[in-house]
């Protein structure tokens, strides 16, 4: 269960965030919107939301989950594969420092984004990708020993991040797209197949029995549905346009 959640508002510099979607720049007072909206859902599983204000300097840093992950027992800085991020772990160790008594850092030649990273109870399974390398996995993976959890590495062919196209749901059920159906990794889940032509919807979040789940995607509603979920849609078009989804916004812990 998630008791707490930390968001950031979106800036005006959103639409100079980084982009490989092609789908134009972001409207950003509909992005406030929706913002807004996320933040009611996740308020409305139960959780208390931490709103923290706008960084003008880093446009992305609304995708406030790729710069920390945060378990049970301790919080973990990351370091950004992307560059123009890096500066976003100033301000949410500070943050942090509020919440957690343990908080450890990734370092150089380490690159990693929790975006690459999902909780299966005391397990994170690491994505390597684009935005995180070896030595980031195998110090997040260290940290997480430290602590008395574990963590296990995926190699990434398709995807930006890990959960772009997978979810952990629990109760051992994983939603997933395209090369996740098949990885050897995670043929222990039930696994709920979500098609190519809704690949988006598979980045959707589990808080406490509700499934928040992108609007506009009926094929992915109707399989999680099925599984027994509880259901909630959440209209985040703006900021799919900067390669984000549901998990980006938010730290749940």
């Amino acid at each position: 269960m998630f008791t707490k959640a930390i968001v950031r508002t979106p800036g005006k510099s959103l639409t100079n965030g980084i982009s490989t979607a092609g789908l134009g720049l972001p409207d950003y007072e509909l992005a406030l919107v929706q913002h807004a909206d996320y933040i009611e859902a996740l308020a409305a599983c139960g959780v208390e939301v931490t709103v923290l204000d706008a960084d003008e300097a880093y446009p992305d840093s609304t995708f406030v989950e790729d710069v920390a992950l945060l378990t049970s027992e301790c919080a973990i800085i990351t370091n950004p594969g992307a560059d123009t991020r890096r500066g976003e772990i100033i301000a949410i160790k500070k943050v942090l420092k509020d919440f957690y008594e343990h908080i450890e850092e990734i370092r150089e030649p380490g690159r990693i984004e929790a975006g690459d990273i999902m909780m299966v109870g005391d397990h994170f399974y690491i994505g390597l990708s684009e935005r995180t390398n070896q030595s980031g996995a195998d110090q997040m993976i260290g940290y997480l020993e430290k602590y008395g959890m574990s963590g296990s590495v995926v190699m990434l062919a398709e995807v930006l991040h890990l959960k772009t196209g997978i979810a952990y749901l629990e109760e051992n059920n994983l939603l997933a797209c395209g090369e996740f159906l098949t990885k050897d990794a995670f043929q222990k889940f039930k696994l709920l197949e979500i098609d190519q032509d809704e690949s988006y919807s598979a980045n959707c979040i589990w808080v406490n029995g509700t499934v928040l789940i992108p609007m506009g995607y009926p094929k992915a509603r109707a399989t999680i549905e099925g599984a027994g979920y509880k259901i909630k849609e959440v209209d985040v078009s703006e900021f799919r346009k900067l390669d984000g989804g549901l998990s980006c916004l938010s730290l749940r812990f």
